[in-house]
C-alpha cells in the first residue's frame, strides 16, 4: 500500500453551529433519575427528536428511529425533547404515560415551557436535529421520512470522528422503567361482541384482549404480545399497536393495526388473524391510493367503522378517510386531500387533521378529528361537515352552543340511541355529548383519564380509560355534569412579522449523495394558505418553487400561516438505472402577529440548515 492510499479522506465540509444546552422544567425520563447535560453526550452523535405525543407524524418518527438506534447503539444517542401543543401534554404524568405507551426506548427531556424548542428555533413537530460528537449542530430536518439521510450523515460522522479520535463508543444513558402488572396497558378501542363480552385493543402490549361482561376478567388474549406483523392463530398472530375495531355482519372483526399500517381480520370463533389491506409499509406521497388491499400501502389507520357497505378507515397518518370494499377486496381514498386542517365541503376537497375515531349511523358517519379538537361528519353524498371545532389551535372544555363549544384532542365518538353522539374528549379527561337536534354540547362525565373510546352496553356506556388501563362502566346521566368553562390556544409564541411583503423560504438541501428528482417534472411543491383567509392578500395557493413572496394584510393583526412543502430526491449515481428515491414532506402551522418592525423573511427548514 502506498503512502497516499493510507491518508484518511478529508472530512466533508458542513455547516457547524454550537448546540445550545438541553433544559426542561419537567426533567428527564428514562434515565434512572439522572439529570443529563449536553456534555454527557460528547463523543457520540446525538439526534434530538422534538416531538409531542398528540402528533401522528411524531409517532411515525419514533418508529423510523427504532432501527437506526439499534444499528448504531454504541455510537449514537437519541434524545427526545417533549414540546407540548395541548395543555394536557404539559402535564408530567401525561408525558410519562406517553413514553411508555409508545415504547420510547431512549432518554426524554420533558420541556413543558418549550425552553429548548425556542433555543433551537424549532417551528414544527416533529423536528430532528443532529449534533456531532464535538457538540455542534450539523443538520436539522422537519417532518418525517428523513431517517435515511440522517443515517448516512451518522455513518459519515462515525468515520470522521473515529479518524480524529473524538468518537467514544459504549452504552447509552437509557434506563428502562419498571414494568407494571395490569391486565390491560393503555388500551385504545373497545367493541361489544354478540355474546356480551368486550374485545379490547391492548395497544401497548400489541394484543387483542377479550374481557368478560364485568369489563375486568380476561377471557383470552389474541397475539403474542411482541411487535410484529404475522397472521395465524391467537398464539402466533402479531400486531403493532392496534387501535380501532369494527364488527362486520358475518361476525368477524376488522382491526386497525396502526403501526403496521394495515387492516387485519379477526375471526372471534377461532382466534385466527389474517390481513385484509396494507403491506406493512407506510404510504408516502405519490404512491397508489386505490387498488387491491394487500398491494396498497396505508398510513396509521386509527379507527374503522362499517358504513354503507364498506369499512371506513380513519387514516390518521395522512389526514384522510379511506374505505375498504369487502366485495372486491380493494381500498381507496374516500375523503380528504392529505392537507392538515379543518375545511368542509365535498369529500375530495375536505381537509382533516388526524381523524382518530369513527361511529356510523344510517345517515351519518361521525368522526373525531383530533388535532382540530373537532367533531365532524360525512353525509350520504360524501360531503364533510363540522359540528364542533374551529381549527388547529383552539381547544378547551366549554359547553353550550356547538359554534362556541370546545373540545381538547378527542379520540373517540359513539352513536347514542337518541340520535346524539358521545365524544371521548381525551385530553379533557371527559365524556361529552353533542345533540344534532338542539346543536348543544354538554358534559356527561368527568374525572376519566384519557378516555379514548366508549361503547354502549344496554343502558350503560363503557368507557376505555386508556391512561388508567381499564374499562369503566357508567350509567348515562339524564342531566349533564356542570363544569367550569375554559378555553385555550396553543402555547407556541406567535412569530412577529411585518405587514405587507413577507419572503417565505422553505430550506431544503438534498442529503449527501442525492439530488432533486426532476425526471418527471418539478420535484418540489409548496402550498400556502392562512387562517383567517384574508390574512394573505397575494401569494396563496400551490406552486413548485420552495420560496414565495407573500403580501400580508395590514388590517389583520394575527393569524396562522399554513404551509405544506414537499421535495423528492434520488440517489445521484449515473451508473444506477433505478436509483432509490425519497419524499420529504412537512406541514407547518405558524402563528404570526403583524407588527411594524417585524421580520420580512420567514425561513422554515425542511432539511439542512438556514444559513441566511
Amino acid at each position: 500500500m502506498n503512502d497516499a492510499a493510507s491518508v484518511p479522506a478529508p472530512a466533508p465540509r458542513r455547516a457547524r453551529v454550537r448546540a445550545p444546552e438541553l433544559i426542561g422544567k419537567g426533567g428527564w425520563i428514562n434515565t434512572g433519575g439522572k439529570d443529563l447535560k449536553l456534555a454527557d453526550f460528547r463523543g457520540r452523535a446525538l439526534i434530538i427528536d422534538f416531538w409531542t405525543f398528540c402528533c401522528i407524524n411524531c409517532l411515525h418518527v419514533l418508529d423510523e428511529l427504532r432501527e437506526l438506534e439499534e444499528r448504531h447503539r454504541d455510537t449514537v444517542v437519541v434524545v427526545g425533547v417533549h414540546s407540548p401543543k395541548f395543555v394536557h401534554e404539559a402535564e408530567h404524568q401525561a408525558v410519562l404515560d406517553a413514553v411508555e405507551r409508545y415504547g420510547v426506548e431512549h432518554p426524554v427531556l420533558d420541556d413543558p415551557e418549550l425552553a429548548t424548542w425556542k433555543q433551537y428555533a424549532v417551528r414544527a413537530w416533529p423536528t430532528l436535529v443532529v449534533i456531532d460528537p464535538e457538540g455542534y449542530v450539523v443538520a436539522q430536518h422537519a417532518g418525517e421520512g428523513h431517517v435515511h439521510a440522517i443515517e448516512r450523515l451518522v455513518t459519515e460522522l462515525e468515520a470522521e470522528h473515529a479518524a480524529k479520535g473524538t468518537l467514544r463508543r459504549g452504552d447509552g444513558p437509557y434506563v428502562p422503567p419498571e414494568p407494571r402488572p395490569t391486565s390491560l396497558r393503555f388500551p385504545g378501542k373497545a367493541l361489544l361482541l354478540p355474546g356480551g363480552t368486550f374485545l379490547v385493543s391492548d395497544t401497548t402490549r400489541h394484543q387483542l384482549v377479550e374481557v368478560a361482561e364485568d369489563g375486568e376478567t380476561v377471557v383470552r388474549r389474541i397475539g403474542t404480545g411482541a411487535r410484529g406483523f404475522t397472521d395465524g392463530g391467537p398464539e402466533r398472530a402479531e400486531f403493532n399497536e392496534p387501535q380501532g375495531l369494527a364488527l362486520l355482519d358475518d361476525g368477524t372483526v376488522v382491526v386497525a393495526d396502526t403501526v403496521n399500517h394495515a387492516l387485519r381480520l379477526l375471526d372471534p370463533a377461532t382466534g385466527e388473524v389474517t390481513t385484509l389491506a396494507g403491506t406493512g409499509q407506510q404510504w408516502m406521497q405519490g404512491e397508489a391510493t386505490t387498488g387491491p388491499g394487500r398491494a396498497v400501502k396505508l398510513s396509521s389507520p386509527w379507527d374503522v367503522a362499517w358504513w354503507r357497505g364498506r369499512v371506513w378507515i380513519a387514516m390518521a397518518g395522512v389526514h384522510q378517510l379511506w374505505a375498504y370494499d369487502p366485495a372486491d377486496g380493494t381500498v381507496a381514498v374516500a375523503a380528504g386531500t392529505t392537507n392538515e386542517g379543518l375545511v368542509d365541503g365535498p369529500g375530495a376537497e375536505a381537509w382533516f387533521a388526524q381523524p382518530s375515531g369513527l361511529a356510523a349511523t344510517p345517515e351519518r358517519l361521525w368522526l373525531a378529528d383530533s388535532e382540530t379538537s373537532a367533531l365532524r361528519w360525512v353525509d350520504v353524498d360524501g360531503h364533510v361537515h363540522t359540528a364542533v371545532g374551529t381549527g388547529l389551535f383552539d381547544f378547551g372544555h366549554q359547553d353550550g352552543a356547538a359554534g362556541q363549544a370546545l373540545l381538547q384532542h378527542p379520540l373517540g365518538v359513539t352513536a347514542l340511541a337518541d340520535g346524539s353522539v358521545a365524544v371521548s374528549d381525551t385530553y379533557n379527561h371527559a365524556l361529552r355529548r353533542y345533540d344534532p337536534a338542539t346543536g348543544e354540547v354538554t358534559t356527561l362525565a368527568t374525572d376519566l383519564r384519557e378516555p379514548s373510546d366508549a361503547v354502549l352496553a344496554g343502558e350503560d356506556i363503557v368507557v376505555v380509560e386508556s391512561a388508567r388501563h381499564r374499562l369503566t362502566r357508567l350509567r348515562l346521566p339524564e342531566e349533564a355534569v356542570r363544569v367550569e368553562a375554559v378555553a385555550h390556544r396553543t402555547q407556541r409564541a406567535a412569530t412577529e412579522v411585518a405587514p405587507g411583503r413577507l419572503r417565505l423560504d422553505v430550506v431544503f438541501q438534498a442529503p449527501a449523495g442525492q439530488k432533486l428528482d426532476t425526471r418527471y417534472g418539478p420535484s418540489t411543491r409548496l402550498l400556502v394558505s392562512s387562517t383567517p383567509p384574508e390574512l394573505i392578500l397575494k401569494g396563496e395557493g400551490a406552486e413548485a418553487d420552495l420560496s414565495r413572496e407573500l403580501e400580508l394584510n395590514p388590517a389583520v393583526t394575527e393569524g396562522v400561516l399554513h404551509v405544506s412543502a414537499m421535495a423528492a430526491s434520488c440517489d445521484d449515481d449515473p451508473a444506477n438505472q433505478y436509483p432509490a428515491c425519497h419524499v420529504h414532506q412537512q406541514d407547518w402551522g405558524v402563528p404570526v402577529r403583524l407588527t411594524d418592525g417585524g421580520a420580512d423573511r420567514l425561513p422554515l427548514v425542511l432539511a439542512g440548515l438556514d444559513e441566511q
